[in-house]
């Protein structure tokens, strides 16, 4: 995205609803862009930022969206919310809804393969009012969950040396993953395979570990479905008196959260625009996305069921350390004693690893905004090796409110901020459904034939009209135990993003009077050209290893 390819006229065309961009776009030296080679990012090409993220890179990118503490601890709370079947069929459902996601945004992502992927697609497909909140709201939460993600990095270490300030912890850790954003992408695509190679191998590890627990290698003997019958395989849940109801709640709830433990699957996307060979490498990467859910997150959550019944205490645990995670009540249940310490620290390596991608994922959603003109021109700015350091930057100084938690009534601010990440992902969620409903639309009224794309997606119209339905009723319902009783405070924490979204998309359409975009004039050629012009020669896998790692990308 640095550069007009050439073909200003039709893209002028596209866009001539006489609508003002938000803020003007000029280079560095304020003068307004044309020259690609001497320039920022530009609308519709991703030139300046530099395709340097091999397929590798893009498998564990998306292999390390997904797993995080969410898995490694949230999971823990699941179970004892809703009982073994209910947390299982929670998470099986919503991975549906991920996968509706995934295969919509694979298929315009190869397409028309920028950065800020969505964010521009909701922009140029839908309404640019869509993407300007879309892409604001999405960013935020990318923000404060980087400060969320410095904060448990502290309460992490603090599992070792209690009498440590944390605040020492969130200033350390801040330097070090901002200074890894400043690198190359191809760095960065470095460690996060290296980061994501350690989750992989601890979840496989943990399964392995699971069934020869269950099959009696533990101190508690063969364990089979024994806790699904004692204490059973639903919790109840918030309501007394109705035990199919107070079930049903309990299911409700973590499939919600089941939904914020997904969120990060969707980092493809937006590193299309910085992925060699994007029209083979992101197919891959999505095709697979449906092996992982099934993988990393369904088969974890069962043995998680298995091993540990849902009214265990520990699963009550506040903490964010070892001590909350079911892995480690699962080790401990079978007598296990020496997995803790090393838990803790590949909880470390979990965090770093989500803290590395916040920032990544929303410096580059900045650019996305920047360069559809809704957001100031100079986050378009990089370095000699592309990286987008204004917004990297930007992104950073937003989570120093991490340091709110030093005071007990910072923290509650903190709190506040952080609620609003939480809905942040349903709401892109559906806007990506959204925005590819309205980009077969365009294809459809601009004759082009969905069998020309590099990758279709599955099911279509239906697949993706089923994660906005659903995604959509999960937004309106996530703050259900509001109304349980009625918490007017409670209230507004669940539903702050949902008002800050609407606020965001209202305001921006009254102020510059923005129009849904027409399908027949709908933009689908920028970021196309430089794509279809590369020519990249792969060699075939060779050894063993080498087919392993082609099989992972």
């Amino acid at each position: 995205m640095d550069g007009i390819d050439g073909n200003e006229k039709r893209i002028s065309s596209i866009h001539s609803q006489k609508e003002t961009p938000f803020f003007d776009a000029t280079s560095l030296d304020g003068s307004p862009h044309r020259d690609v080679e001497k320039n920022g990012v530009e609308h519709g090409t991703t030139v300046q930022l530099q395709r340097r993220l091999q397929s590798r890179h893009l498998q564990m990118i998306a292999i390390g969206g997904t797993i995080g503490t969410g898995l490694f601890i949230g999971s823990g709370g699941a179970l004892a919310t809703a009982g073994p079947a209910g947390a299982l069929i929670a998470y099986t459902f919503v991975g549906t809804l991920v996968y509706s996601v995934m295969v919509a945004l694979g298929e315009m992502a190869t397409y028309i393969p920028v950065s800020g992927a969505f964010t521009v697609y909701a922009a140029r497909f839908v309404d640019r009012s869509l993407g300007f909140a879309m892409g604001w709201i999405y960013w935020f939460s990318w923000a404060m969950t980087f400060a969320l993600e410095l904060s448990a990095c502290g309460l992490i270490i603090q599992y070792w040396s209690p009498g440590l300030n944390i605040g020492i912890f969130i200033g350390t850790f801040w330097v070090l993953i901002t200074a890894l954003n400043f690198l190359p992408v191809s760095f960065y695509g470095e460690v996060e395979f290296w980061f994501a190679s350690i989750k992989v191998l601890t979840v496989v590890g943990f399964l392995i570990f699971g069934i020869c627990i269950n099959a009696g290698a533990g101190s508690q003997g063969y364990i089979g479905f024994k806790y699904w019958n004692n204490p059973g395989a639903f919790a109840e849940y918030l309501v007394e008196g109705n035990a199919p109801l107070a079930k049903f709640v309990g299911f409700w709830a973590v499939m919600i959260q089941a939904g914020f433990s997904y969120q990060g699957t969707e980092l493809v996307g937006i590193a299309a625009g910085e992925t060699a060979n994007p029209r083979k490498n992101v197919p891959r990467a999505i095709k697979q996305t449906f092996y992982r859910i099934l993988i990393f997150f369904v088969l974890t959550i069962l043995f998680i069921g298995i091993l540990i019944p849902y009214d265990n205490e520990d699963l009550l645990s506040d903490t964010t350390d070892a001590a909350s995670s079911p892995f480690t009540i699962a080790a401990k249940l079978a007598g296990v004693s020496t997995l803790p310490d090393i838990i803790n620290a590949i909880l470390l390596t979990v965090v770093l690893s989500a803290a590395n991608s916040n920032v990544y994922s929303g410096s580059r959603i900045l650019v996305g905004l920047a360069n559809e003109g809704s957001a100031p021109a100079f986050l378009r700015r990089t370095t000699a090796s592309g990286v987008p350091w204004c917004a990297v930057i930007f992104t950073s100084i937003f989570s120093l409110l991490a340091f709110l938690n030093e005071s007990s009534s910072g923290g509650k601010v903190f709190n506040w901020l952080v609620n609003i990440t939480g809905v942040a992902g349903f709401i892109s969620w559906t806007c990506i459904g959204i925005s590819h409903i309205c980009f077969m639309r365009a294809l459809r009224a601009q004759g082009i034939s969905r069998n020309e794309l590099p990758y279709q997606a599955l099911w279509q119209p239906w697949f993706s009209w089923y994660g906005i339905i659903f995604n959509i009723i999960i937004i309106l319902t996530q703050g259900f135990t509001s109304f349980m009783p009625w918490d007017t405070a409670s209230f507004f924490t669940a539903y702050i993003s949902v008002l800050l979204f609407t606020v965001l998309y209202v305001g921006h359409k009254l102020v510059f009077k923005t129009k849904f975009v027409d399908p027949a004039r709908a933009d689908l050629w920028s970021g196309r050209k430089e794509v279809e012009e590369m020519e990249i020669e792969e060699a075939a896998p060779t050894g063993v290893m080498g087919k392993v790692f082609h099989w992972l990308g």
